[in-house]
């Protein structure tokens, strides 16, 4: 799907509601490549959350907010996304991870999980998804390998364990 700026293309993994656009979600999930620094489109009353999967790094310059850079293991990095922003890459082009929710209506939390030995989680959120940005990693019985998604609905205290070798992302989302 190309952006909304016309400046590079995304690959969307989940919306809601299910045959919702880029201009009216709820919720959007999303990877993207970013080859060259510049503008982010502007989403009007979207929070958004930016987690780099692969690739030397990036800056991002969101009005009112001080510079971020972000790289594959740093914190993923949550902002208004109708804030101008702009991308200054720190080397070769990165792949993100790019969490929307409609301010008002939903809201999210990205975690980032590197597996190594065994953890459990407790779920907990109208919808929660485990997002494998690299690896391999066992999920109660799915196994997840690079670019795979679960997806839980209706989860309190949810066990899930996780085993394996890899990065995991996850996403809990919750109406406003």
């Amino acid at each position: 799907m190309p952006w909304k700026n016309g400046g590079g293309v995304t690959v969307e993994i989940a919306i809601f509601p299910e045959n919702a656009s880029v201009d009216n979600f709820d919720w959007r999930i999303s990877t993207a490549t970013v080859a060259s620094d510049g503008p982010f489109s502007v989403f009007t009353g979207i929070d958004r959350t930016l987690s780099v999967l692969e690739g030397d790094g990036i800056i991002l310059s969101v009005e009112g907010l001080a510079d971020q850079e972000l790289k594959g293991e740093t914190s993923p990095f949550s902002f208004p996304a109708d804030s101008p922003t702009s991308a200054k890459l720190l080397g070769s082009a990165i792949t993100d991870l790019n969490v929307m929710t409609r301010r008002g209506r939903f809201v999210h939390q990205v975690s980032r999980y590197e597996v190594t030995e065994p953890v459990s989680l407790s779920l907990n959120g109208a919808t929660v998804l485990v997002f494998c940005s690299k690896g391999t990693v066992q999920a109660g019985d799915t196994q997840l390998e690079a670019n795979d998604c679960l997806r839980f609905e209706r989860c309190s205290n949810t066990e899930l364990q996780l085993s394996g070798n890899g990065t995991v992302f996850v996403i809990v989302l919750n109406p406003a």
